[in-house]
């Protein structure tokens, strides 16, 4: 299933601080193998965006830091279909860049979609059928995201609520309804209640849209960061003088802000957001509790390890999650439902159920001006 007008953007940033010391800035989790299935965060997204859009349609926008990585790692990739940035500026500028840059080449009226490198889709079979019925949702005008059947009350994650079908409107996405707004991240008791209604999924991120549409929305609500844009787009194709030029002049100026900022929370309020259910299995590991729920046990009482296996040894421990990635012996005596990651110049024990607080103690350690371990 490929479809000729579709071309997949894959943002490739960010530094996974909730899983230092293995993900640092250097080398993001992103250039990761975390399943132990042989490839890499990156690798596994691009094989199955390329299964839907053609090798020749995938898109990597990265950190000018990663870009030699990321060609390393994609070789399929073409040389022109990485855009590299010199500093971050969040989702809104990576994905408008490379949008931007896909229009003039190929028309305003291509399709575009956005999905993040570090997300795990287990069924990839019903992920192509949702990217489906959002390409289709999208070129009737929609901005469409694909919203993640929600299977607990999750504080972790923001949420989208459905509206009315558009099943009539839409007839190629059956399954496609109108965005009524979109939620940040809830407390516990909402979240409950948000899973209690049925109307309500989570929001991964994913966004499929006509890339006329999407310039034509940043124009509208961010005119600066899309004068900006368009101007290096023009420039993208001219050489690398004049791309570096552009870059230099435009890019680090650009607003920070999310896409879901700018562009979807803004305009599901004005009835141009659609989404499409995804039940396709997800997860974005943002920790290493959601690294322990994607490996198998080693023993009967849950102990997880991701790496090589005979540099544990356990006794009277359970519940554990160890990444040995130091090349010395990790020895667990009585440990129970803790974090256990070994690099060559770090080591983080915490316990489990305090992952999401890792981030916490990477920005004290730069508080403390231990920068060169992160």
């Amino acid at each position: 299933m490929t479809f000729d007008d579709f071309y997949a953007i894959i943002p490739a940033g960010g530094t996974g601080t909730r899983l230092w010391p293995l993900s640092r800035a250097s080398r993001p989790k992103f250039l990761y193998d975390l399943l132990g299935s042989g490839r890499t965060m990156i690798q596994s997204t691009f094989d199955r965006l390329a299964a839907i859009a053609g090798a020749d349609h995938v898109t990597v926008s990265t950190g000018a830091d990663h870009e030699a990585a990321v060609r390393e790692q994609l070789p399929e990739l073409a040389a022109d279909h990485v855009f590299a940035e010199p500093v971050p500026r969040d989702s809104t500028a990576a994905i408008a860049l490379a949008a931007a840059v896909l229009a003039r080449r190929h028309g305003r009226d291509i399709v575009v979609g956005s999905f993040a490198a570090d997300h795990v889709i287990r069924d990839t079979e019903a992920f192509a059928e949702s990217v489906r019925q959002a390409v289709a949702a999208a070129r009737a005008g929609y901005v469409t995201t694909i919203g993640i059947a929600a299977t607990r009350p999750s504080t972790a994650f923001g949420y989208i609520h459905q509206g009315a079908s558009l099943r009539a409107e839409v007839p190629d996405a059956p399954d496609a309804r109108l965005v009524r707004r979109f939620v940040e991240k809830p407390d516990a008791a909402t979240a409950m209640a948000y899973l209690s209604t049925g109307e309500y999924r989570w929001n991964a991120g994913m966004f499929v849209m006509r890339a006329g549409v999407l310039l034509d929305r940043l124009h509208e609500y961010k005119p600066a960061l899309a004068e900006a844009i368009g101007r290096i787009a023009d420039a993208w194709d001219e050489g690398p003088d004049a791309r570096a030029a552009a870059m230099e002049r435009d890019w680090e100026g650009l607003e920070k802000i999310a896409f879901d900022y700018a562009i979807a929370e803004p305009l599901s309020l004005d009835g141009g957001v659609a989404m499409v259910p995804g039940g396709f299995g997800w997860d974005d590991i943002g920790d290493f509790n959601s690294v322990a729920a994607l490996l198998p046990s080693v023993n009967a009482k849950n102990v997880k390890i991701l790496g090589d296996a005979d540099r544990v040894a356990y006794v009277d421990s359970a519940g554990d999650v160890v990444v040995p990635d130091s090349g010395r012996t990790v020895a667990l005596l009585g440990v129970n439902d803790m974090v256990v990651v070994d690099t060559p110049d770090a080591l983080l024990i915490a316990p489990r159920a305090r992952s999401q607080e890792v981030k916490d103690m990477v920005a004290h350690l730069r508080a403390l001006g231990r920068g060169e371990v992160l």
